[in-house]
């Protein structure tokens, strides 16, 4: 499915290119972005709009960051099975920004945590919060005291504004509802969207997702599932969006050093008014260290999560009931069928979240357990064919452990330095929609020079 861009009108293109040495105009602020993940794209974007000169520096061939398309060895894919959700507002509006509309390249359906025979919670369409309640009403497959125990501690996080104790873990949290319903439902969601085991994740920030995707009106909880390669879902088209703007775009180059200069700053030598950090904590650190330690140690002191994602075929399968089907046992959460996607029938995606436990025997023995997951998943579903194992990725840092109480970066690095990443401290865990918020907020501090200059 192609996605449309949005070329700029001559009129514009003038508008946004960088005025030449010696002819005469004023000189634009120049930008430089350090990684060109979602966080990065975004803040090139946000700088290139405010009518700086934007650089941008990535370290990779491909863009995207941690959902990015590559090429290996003549096959081009995903490096993991990625979704959005309708709350996901801010990077919903910057792929439309950029000429992508989210309606052609994602499949948008209710919130679903069934299992392959269709058992579990679906939710129906209308506001968020009221088909959560009617979904766990209607669920008699769970005892009416456990659904009503669960709608009363809803109600009561939502009349405390879905805030409470920093240092609590989600486990805390559910405590005293039934091991079913922390089980199917909310340790599923808590590692689905914080990537860290209930027992020491964040209440705190998973509260915050509740309260966006449940509180955030007519389809703020919908699963925006991929059909297209993440490269088509934002960054090739936001890389195309800043270059007919004037934008520069560097591959494959590992920025080396990061100086202080009379400009401002130095980036391997050359001058700039102001830096975005937008690539890995570690890196950011590796560069911030001398003239922030403080900010570097707290990135630097970010323990990591690693998510796998295994592309299984089997010929003639085929998930009845949803594109998405919730797993039990492990490794694997979750399987996508990109039958229902992409339209390649018998190609499945399956995914562990905080997959660190799975992989200390190494990818081949976690391969073989999402083997065995695919083969019961597929019998539970008819289909007679023998899956077989595609190819895994794992990413090993996919996600900072969004452990309760935890201490993340400020924005703010030092004088006209800024982060832009979704590790930096803020309410949202390790997201896109958290990359690209601080991304859009890492461009407005920085396109004023009024904030903080060097």
């Amino acid at each position: 499915m192609a996605v449309g861009l949005s070329p700029p009108t001559k009129s514009a293109a003038r508008q946004h290119t960088p005025s030449a040495a010696g002819s005469g105009g004023a000189s634009k602020r120049a930008a430089a972005i350090i990684g060109a993940g979602w966080g990065g794209l975004a803040a090139a974007v946000g700088l290139t709009q405010a009518g700086l000169s934007v650089t941008v520096f990535e370290m990779a061939q491909a863009i995207g960051g941690r959902a990015r398309t590559v090429a290996r060895s003549g096959h081009t894919g995903d490096n993991g099975q990625h979704i959005l959700i309708g709350a996901y507002r801010a990077t919903l509006d910057l792929m439309r920004q950029v000429g992508v509309e989210p309606e052609a390249v994602l499949l948008r359906t209710p919130l679903s945590l069934q299992d392959a025979h269709g058992r579990g919670l679906r939710l129906p369409d209308g506001h968020a919060a009221l088909a959560f309640a009617r979904a766990i009403l209607g669920l008699r497959s769970w005892p009416l005291a456990d659904r009503l125990a669960l709608l009363k501690r809803c109600a009561a996080w939502a009349a405390a504004g879905f805030h409470c104790d920093p240092a609590l873990s989600v486990e805390g949290l559910c405590r005293g509802l039934s091991p079913t319903l922390r089980m199917e439902l909310l340790e599923t969601l808590c590692v689905a969207a914080l990537n860290t085991q209930a027992h020491e994740a964040s209440a705190e920030v998973f509260l915050r997702v509740m309260r966006d995707a449940l509180m955030g009106g007519r389809g703020s909880a919908d699963l925006l599932l991929p059909r297209v390669p993440l490269g088509s879902l934002l960054p090739d088209a936001a890389a195309h969006w800043l270059e007919c703007r004037g934008a520069r775009l560097k591959r494959r180059i590992r920025v080396q050093a990061l100086d202080r200069s009379d400009m401002g700053w130095a980036v391997d030598g050359q001058p700039f008014d102001v830096v975005v950090l937008a690539c890995t904590s570690s890196e950011a650190a590796r560069l911030a260290r001398p003239h922030a330690p403080a900010w570097a140690a707290l990135a630097d002191g970010l323990r990591h999560q690693s998510i796998l994602t295994t592309y299984v075929q089997c010929e003639g399968a085929r998930f009845m009931h949803h594109p998405m089907v919730r797993l039990d046992g492990g490794p694997a959460q979750f399987a996508f069928d990109h039958g229902w996607l992409s339209e390649a029938p018998g190609s499945f995606a399956f995914v562990a979240s905080a997959a660190d436990p799975w992989m200390t025997n190494g990818l081949e023995h976690a391969q073989a357990a999402v083997l065995a997951q695919a083969q019961s998943l597929f019998r539970a579903c008819g289909a007679h064919g023998s899956p077989r194992v595609v190819r895994s990725v794992c990413e090993r840092k996919a996600t900072f452990a969004c452990t309760a109480g935890l201490r993340r970066p400020p924005a703010r690095v030092a004088p006209a330095l800024w982060a832009a990443a979704d590790y930096v401290a803020g309410p949202y865990p390790a997201t896109l929609e958290g990359a690209v918020r601080h991304g859009i907020a890492a461009a407005r501090a920085a396109a004023n020079p009024d904030i903080d200059g060097p």
